[in-house]
């Protein structure tokens, strides 16, 4: 698969020093239906003055925005894909890209993105969207996992505070978090209601692969060292130190703010993004501040599926959506996007912008994460919603409760996960 990816990627990049946007064969107007998946008030705000932009300065191709949501995305496309009735211009997540990509429901981009976009985006990010022999969704946003913490907190417990260039151990982070506790208080909350990602992605930080692919191209589940060191840590916060309450892990990342805010908790891993709603929801008087994860042997690598712009497969007038796609993602239009989400872009240009940099509200700490952010392990996995929804979800719900073993979580990985990823590889 990694051969044909990166044949994929060669043949976009030299395809589209040529391609540019082309005009309409006939001549008439164009409406093109854009559905985003913006939902904080700042993104939504800017996703739709950006639209207001297109329109004004191009007449003959409008577009109309359509509000979509990421909680319903994946079916309500493949009701819409199956209807004949999909937006034409598509706003989702790379990991949700390839069972749309091998069905058909979206247009291979290879030979219609822009030059100046292709190569602003870097090769890693592509990659997250290359399937087979094409490409076919645009990367724009991503969100590195980093820990927002009480500063207060860490002052008041004189616990070394870790940069991008010295962040924490595991190990270390497990003692910090451990001497953050306290009666009534935790150092850490996990809030791990979606468990499946949150532990693959860091687990790249300690060499966790998880999924191994053949040379036949068949991919099986191996749960190796490097995938032991982020799961056993989460295990032994919960179950051993007391360090982290069992009560989180069924809780979204928004359920844990208020703990933070009250002292419960002095560390929370979250999305980069959940700044804003720090930003809106603290306290007067409640100081926080940013920490990257922590590293492994890997460093601070881990995975990513960032947010991406596709087109229909049945959309006829696919070079004008990729024209709306080029302006949404100019650099200064994609530094707009990226405040808006509170998250970095992928763009190397936009990633220079001084706001991107500035400490306030840790920026600067997220923007230094951004060259350790590599394809989430599970990118071209076929079958691997269900693996996640029916084997690795309860496995790892239970194993981080006590319920199980580490012996019984790679048992059911392994021998229940393979026979789940069999029948989309034969």
């Amino acid at each position: 698969m990694r051969t044909r990816i990166t044949l994929a990627l060669a043949v976009l990049l030299l395809l589209l020093a040529g391609c540019s946007p082309g005009g309409r064969a006939d001549g008439g107007p164009v409406t093109l239906r854009f559905q985003s998946l913006a939902w904080q008030p700042d993104s939504v705000a800017v996703t739709k003055e950006l639209v207001r932009e297109w329109n004004a300065t191009h007449p003959d191709v409008k577009v109309e925005y359509v509000q979509g949501s990421w909680d319903s995305v994946h079916d309500q496309l493949l009701t819409s894909f199956e209807g004949g009735e999909a937006p034409d211009v598509i706003h989702d997540a790379s990991d949700d890209l390839a069972d749309f990509a091998y069905g058909g429901y979206l247009a291979d981009l290879s030979g219609l993105l822009p030059a100046r976009l292709a190569s602003d985006i870097p090769r890693g990010s592509w990659e997250t969207a290359a399937f087979g022999r094409g490409v076919y969704g645009v990367p724009f946003l991503q969100e590195p996992r980093v820990l927002i913490a009480d500063a207060d907190r860490l002052r008041a417990a004189k616990v070394r505070i870790p940069t991008p260039g010295h962040p924490w151990s595991w190990p270390e982070f497990r003692r910090v978090a451990k001497k953050l506790g306290g009666p009534g208080r935790y150092g850490v909350a996990w809030p791990l209601k979606e468990p499946v990602s949150a532990t693959l992605n860091l687990s790249l930080s300690a060499g966790g692969r998880l999924f191994h692919r053949g040379a036949d191209g068949k991919v099986t589940v191996r749960f190796e060292a490097g995938d032991e060191v982020v799961a056993r840590t989460i295990h032994d916060q919960v179950t051993v130190d007391r360090s982290a309450p069992a009560s989180t892990l069924g809780s979204g990342g928004a359920d844990t703010l208020p703990g933070l805010f009250g002292g419960r908790y002095a560390m929370v891993p979250l999305g980069f993004s959940y700044r804003q709603q720090i930003v809106r929801q603290a306290p007067e008087g409640f100081h926080w501040q940013v920490l990257p994860a922590p590293a492994g042997a890997d460093g601070l690598t881990q995975g990513v599926s960032p947010q991406t712009l596709s087109v229909s497969a049945d959309c006829p007038h696919k070079k004008e959506a990729v024209a709306f796609i080029d302006f949404l993602l100019r650099p200064r239009n994609m530094v707009r996007l990226a405040l808006g989400d509170w998250m970095l872009p992928t763009g190397t240009q936009a990633l220079k912008d001084p706001a991107l940099h500035t400490a306030r509200h840790g920026w600067a700490t997220g923007t230094a994460l951004a060259a350790r952010l590599r394809p989430a392990p599970a990118q071209s996995v076929r079958g691997y919603p269900e693996w996640k929804d029916k084997v690795a979800t309860p496995a790892y719900q239970e194993y981080y409760s006590g319920a199980s073993t580490l012996a019984e979580l790679r048992h059911r990985l392994e021998r229940d996960g393979n026979l789940v990823l069999a029948r989309y590889q034969r």
